[in-house]
């Protein structure tokens, strides 16, 4: 009975213990667990050498002395406090640092694992930090946020996992620190487009240099020369005061106005490359918005789908691009109809004058196609139509080059009908007046802006 005696009076202080700790939010670590096994296999081996019980009840008392003293140094509460500083807004799929600042009031060293409480979607990297908080110090602890899907993302509590000194022990707390994360468009690109003009390396990115019709000699500054400028446009007297090649800039066309209409329907929820279509389109439409912006045009926009979600009347000035990024964040694709009918009325009844509309959308069915088509060229002669039909990698994918099964042979037959249908609808298009670009939506972003350039060089509008 020896050994089970033993086994039962260290097995029943090592429980009550665990209840009362338990009690405090205090729990055993890995380490106590392991350390355990130590007294659990003497006692056990009582069975084999039952006169060693006394060496055996030294070993038990000795771990419940050594854990219990070190159940007293688990950090309490009120030892830490806790802020998180970021930037407001984040861009999608962009790297974005966010800092934790832990103050310890603790006596001694607090080994501590932090998690923030951000939101899975946004991809906190790492997701568990470990850190060592020295008594009353402010230790500041980073970490990247990489946001997957656009909106706003609250994040309401820091949760800190605080060791006992020898690590047997652990506390979780939860400390409320309340922060929202506005996840916008990629809105980076805009500062790179901006850095690239400056410097006349916008080809890098796609976008070509676009020689303007006639002749625009309404002067509006002069700038340092570069690489890419015409040597007629330098002008020597400034050049020789200034001892440094300068040239002269010239005014655009008057200000005209861009009207963006975005589908938020079924067809804009595929996904390429981890973003929707729509996801795409935004990034895309946002920095063109930029470009005409810059270009002194007004800008507006009309997102619908089987309803008007948003609509923003055509302005300039350097507020409209916020107002843009404030209207596109939040807006996501929806598993409805789309209603182009209710879209073109709404256009036809808030904007009168002559306008670039610039349609993007996805062409898939007879109907939707057929609606396209009736609506957009219906505004050639009072506005300058624009369609802009996104690709879908999974149609085109079945007619890539290579060997194919005989499986594969029915689906790029079915993929070669749809896509020759598709074909035809945006032939008829461009026939009855409209502008059309028929583009993969990753790669949307330098045709549109090229093409907008085009039309303000060619003054089609």
């Amino acid at each position: 009975m020896t050994p089970i005696l033993m086994f039962l009076g260290f097995s029943l202080p090592f429980v009550a213990l665990l209840a009362t700790a338990a009690a405090w939010g205090v729990y055993p670590s890995l380490r106590a667990v392991l350390l355990g096994l130590i007294p659990v296999t003497a006692t056990l081996g009582l069975v084999v050498l039952e006169s060693a019980w006394v060496a055996v009840l030294i070993v038990d008392v000795a771990y419940l002395v050594i854990i219990i003293r070190d159940l007293f140094t688990v950090p309490r509460k009120n030892w830490l406090r806790c802020e998180r500083n970021h930037a407001k807004v984040a861009s999608l799929k962009k790297r974005h640092p966010v800092s934790l600042t832990i103050t310890s009031l603790a006596p001694w060293m607090v080994k501590a694992v932090i998690r923030d409480g951000a939101d899975r979607i946004l991809q906190p990297t790492p997701p568990l930090i470990h850190v060592a908080l020295r008594p009353g110090l402010r230790t500041v602890v980073d970490y990247e946020l990489r946001p997957q899907r656009r909106g706003a993302f609250s994040m309401s509590a820091v949760y800190i996992r605080g060791n006992s000194r020898y690590g047997l022990w652990f506390r979780q707390m939860t400390y409320p620190c309340e922060t929202v994360l506005h996840v916008y468009p990629d809105i980076k690109q805009l500062s790179e487009y901006a850095m690239l003009a400056r410097v006349n390396r916008l080809s890098l990115i796609g976008v070509r240099r676009v020689r303007r019709a006639g002749h625009e000699d309404e002067f509006e500054r002069l700038r340092d020369y570069t690489i890419d400028d015409e040597y007629r446009w330098i002008d020597w007297r400034a050049t020789a005061r200034r001892r440094k090649l300068t040239v002269k800039d010239f005014q655009q066309s008057q200000s005209q106005r861009v009207v963006f209409m975005v589908d938020c329907g079924r067809m804009m929820t595929n996904e390429w490359a981890g973003l929707s279509m729509l996801d795409h389109t935004w990034n895309a439409v946002l920095l063109l918005a930029y470009v005409a912006l810059k270009h002194g045009d007004s800008v507006g926009l009309l997102a619908f789908s089987d309803e008007i979600h948003a609509f923003l009347n055509p302005r300039g000035g350097k507020h409209q691009m916020a107002r843009l990024i404030n209207m596109a964040f939040d807006r996501f694709p929806r598993m409805v109809e789309s209603r182009y009918d209710l879209a073109f009325r709404y256009l036809a009844a808030h904007v009168r004058k002559r306008t670039l509309v610039v349609l993007v959308t996805h062409l898939i069915d007879d109907v939707n196609g057929r609606q396209v088509e009736r609506y957009l060229t219906n505004l050639a002669g009072r506005h300058l139509p624009l369609g802009v039909f996104l690709r879908d990698h999974t149609m085109f994918a079945p007619l890539s080059d290579g060997q194919k099964e005989r499986d594969d042979l029915w689906k790029a037959a079915a993929a070669a009908r749809i896509l020759t249908w598709r074909h035809h609808v945006i032939t008829a298009i461009r026939s009855k007046g409209a502008l059309v670009l028929d583009v993969f939506p990753e790669e949307m972003t330098a045709p549109l802006v090229n093409q907008y350039l085009e039309i303000k060089a060619r003054r089609l509008l």
